[in-house]
This record gives structure tokens, sequence and C-alpha cells, in this order.
């Protein structure tokens, strides 16, 4: 009997010249495992494909539930945005893709796990990071560091002298990742950096702010405890609410990004990222958070936010430091509880008023009109005993320049 191989599958060509690959190279029984955390139709006619190809079987397991309540919610209550501006959409789906890729290893007595993650990218260092921490004894083979194929051109020649007919072309395109959180674009003109997006051709989620209508529209989403648990009054799970997120933040051309990056493996690289319901999803947060958490906190917790965006970047979410990060995190949610609402008008997200029973701010205390709660001669005390130690450095050196 053969011994099994893991391959984590796509349909795409890197994974379709892989599978002929590994039982040439490998002689190995090739199981092909697709894990869908919100694809859509990309999954469609994956199992003749890889039985086409040579695969004896093809899992598709859908974990679209588990991804956003366990992962994508987790990172959003984090406050977690890598280099500012990438909302982490393909690093958060790296490490339940691999978690579900160990899993069906273990139940299929497989010696390893295969990928087609290429050697310049994050994905090779998430896949295999999440593989070492949960089953380290897993043999790990990623073809793209091992073979002799350089371009798409090779591995379609290879494909075709392999007997494997191909819905794929030899002309230029975009390297894309989709899941429910975003889609991402690499390639052809953003390699250039001083070259604008064709934003015409290369969107799929969202239209251009341009085009985006000329009339705004208001959206309002409830917390509890930092969870998303309505959207506009309606009580939906957190899944369905990014569903219908992603439709209005689409429309209003919200949540296009274009980034030059700093990849794990040292490089600068350059994307173009489409996250309109999960931008809107971290502005509300974030508002509700500024009137819940106190300034202590909420200070603390924009550094944390910081590392825990890394972390998830580097696929270190199988970690100590993270769960201890999300520990924390945990413990400030429990007063983030309320409503925010939004108005979106072309590619912006406008605040527009939120509330919560576990608000902090004071309207009294606020209020320039003086209340019984602050007293305006109390500020002179503080000013004085807050700017002591620049007195007594400015009298210091006073006194110096004397001599």
């Amino acid at each position: 009997m053969k011994e099994k191989v893991i391959l984590a599958y796509s349909g795409g060509l890197d994974t379709t010249a892989i599978i002929p690959w590994l039982k040439e190279n490998y002689d190995y029984e090739v199981i092909c495992v697709c894990i869908d955390v919100g694809q859509g139709n990309e999954l469609d006619g994956l199992e003749e494909r890889a039985k086409l190809s040579g695969a004896t079987k093809l899992y598709i397991v859908d974990v679209t539930e588990e991804f956003v309540d366990e992962y994508v919610i987790p990172t959003v209550q984090a406050g977690a945005v890598y280099e500012k501006k990438y909302l982490l959409g393909t690093s958060m789906a790296r490490p339940i893709i691999a978690k579900k890729l160990v899993e069906i290893a273990l139940k299929e007595n497989a010696v390893a796990i295969c990928h087609g993650a290429t050697g310049k990218g994050n994905d090779q260092v998430r896949f295999e990071l999440t593989i070492k921490a949960l089953a380290p004894q897993l043999k790990i083979i990623a073809p793209w560091r091992i073979w002799d194929m350089k371009s798409r051109e090779d591995e379609i020649d290879y494909c075709e002298s392999h007997g494997i007919s191909l819905p794929f072309k030899k002309n230029d395109s975009y390297s894309r990742d989709r899941n429910l959180w975003h889609i991402s674009h690499e390639g052809l003109e953003l390699e250039e950096v001083d070259q604008e997006p064709q934003y015409d051709r290369l969107l799929q989620l969202s239209v251009s702010p341009e085009k985006a209508p000329n009339t705004p529209e208001y959206v309002t989403l409830d917390f509890v405890q930092g969870k998303p648990v309505k959207l506009n009054g309606i009580e939906l799970s957190a899944t369905d609410i990014l569903k219908e997120l992603n439709t209005l933040g689409g429309k209003h051309g919200v949540g296009i990004i274009d980034i030059c990056e700093n990849r794990v493996v040292g490089m600068k690289s350059r994307g173009v990222y489409e996250t309109p319901g999960g931008t809107i999803l971290y502005a509300a947060h974030q508002q509700l958070e500024e009137i819940c958490l106190d300034k202590q906190t909420l200070a603390y917790k924009t550094l944390t936010g910081v590392k825990f965006s890394e972390l998830v970047y580097s696929g270190e979410w199988f970690t100590p430091l993270r769960e201890a990060l999300s520990a924390f995190v945990d413990s400030t949610q429990q007063t983030v509880t309320g409503q925010v609402k939004l108005k979106l008008y072309k590619g912006n997200i406008i605040a527009a008023g939120s509330s919560s029973p576990f608000s902090l701010y004071n309207a009294s205390i606020a209020s320039f009109t003086t209340g019984e709660l602050y007293d305006h001669k109390d500020a002179e005390g503080f000013i004085n005993l807050f700017g002591l130690p620049l007195k007594v450095r400015a009298l210091m050196k006073q006194a110096n320049e004397k001599k």
C-alpha cells in the first residue's frame, strides 16, 4: 500500500500541476483537501479536476462559520491592522486551513502535507508554522522550493505533457486570493510601484469610489462584548453580517487599499486588497471602543494590536503569545456593547453616532457649559503638578546659563 500525502488543493494551476508531480517524484497516493473559507464559485468543478489530474480523493470542508467566529472576529476585537493598512484577510485564513489539513492527514494516516505556496511568499511560513505547532511528525513538501518549473508556462506545459487538459491560459493574469473576508490582487501592473492600479479590470468585490452612488447610505451595527450581533436592527450571525456588509461596502467603494508591504521573508511586495465588509466592521468596532474603554486600556490595546497583527501576518496563530494577547483582548471586550451608526459614501466611512450602556462619555463633564461634576478651577493645580518636571528642568537650565 502506498503512503499518502495530503495536498492543500485550490484547483488552480499550481496545485493541479502538483498532483502528477507528487506521484511521479514520491510515488504517493495523493489526497486533495480544499478548505472552504468563503471562496464562492471558485470551488466549482474541483472534484472532477482533482481526479482527472491523478488524485484518489478530494475533501471539501466548509469552515466558513468557524473561520469568522474563531479567527476573524478575535482579530477585529484585537484591532489588528498590519502596517496600518492591511486587514489580514489571507493571513487569518491560513491557520484554520492548515489546522484542517492536519486533522485530515491524521485521519487518513498520511505521512506528509504538501502545499503550493512559493518560496518567496508568506503562505509557506503560515502553513508550515501551523503544521509544526500541531503535528510536528508530519513531513512537509513545498514543490516550488524543489521542482525545476519556473513559470506559469512551465506548469501548463508539464500538465499537458501528462495528459491533463486545463481551463487555464498562458496569457498573464493577476494572482488572487479570495475568502469571505477579502480578495487580494498581485501581479501585472501592480509589480511596478509607480503605476496606478487598473481598477476597472482589477476589482471584483467593489466598485471604485468614483463609480459609487451619489447618495450616502446609513448602516447600524450592534455589538455584544465586541462581537457583531445585529445589522440594521436585524439579528444575524457574524458570518451573515459580514456577507451583507460586503455587499454594502462594495456598492459604495469602501475598503480598497493599495499597499507595498513587508513580507515575512524580507522583501517588499505590492498588492491591492478589497475588504469592503471587514473595513466597515473594523470602523464600527473601533468607534464603539472609543466610548467604552478607558484611556489607559485603549492606549495599551492599540500597542498590543500592532503585535497581534504581526503574529497573524507571520503565521504565528498557534503560539503562546497570540493566545495570551487574545486573553487580554477578551478581557477588554466585556464592556464593548452598544450600537454604532455609520454613513457610507464614495469610499468613505463616516461616523454618525454611537451609544452604549457602558459608555464612559459624560456630557455633563465634557460640555463647555459648567456642570456640577467638573470645577474649572481644579485645572490650575493639575497643570502645576503635571508640568512640574518641565518647570524644574527649565529652572536648572536657566541657573546653568548664568554661570
